[in-house]
C-alpha cells in the first residue's frame, strides 16, 4: 500500500465520520452527502488497491521471462 492509498483510506474514515457526527449532532440530512462521498471514495481506494496488488501479482509472474527478446542473429 503506497501513500496515496494510505490517503484515501485516511480521507474516506475523515468523511464518514464527519457526515455521521455532522448528521447526529444537527439532525439535518444534508450531512447524508459527506456518507455518500465517503463511500464512493472508499470504493475507489479498494478498486485501487487490488489494481496495485494485481499487477505487483504480474510483475512476479513475468520476472522469469526477458524484457526483450534474445537476438539469435547469425
Amino acid at each position: 500500500m503506497n501513500g496515496a492509498l494510505k490517503a484515501a483510506w485516511g480521507l474516506t474514515a475523515f468523511v464518514v465520520l464527519a457526515g455521521a457526527v455532522g448528521w447526529i449532532v444537527t439532525g439535518r440530512a444534508v450531512f447524508v452527502v459527506f456518507l455518500l462521498l465517503g463511500l464512493f471514495t472508499a470504493v475507489g481506494a479498494w478498486l485501487t488497491g487490488r489494481a496495485e496488488a494485481r499487477a505487483q501479482t504480474r510483475s512476479h509472474t513475468r520476472a522469469d521471462t526477458p524484457a526483450t527478446p534474445k537476438d539469435t542473429t547469425p
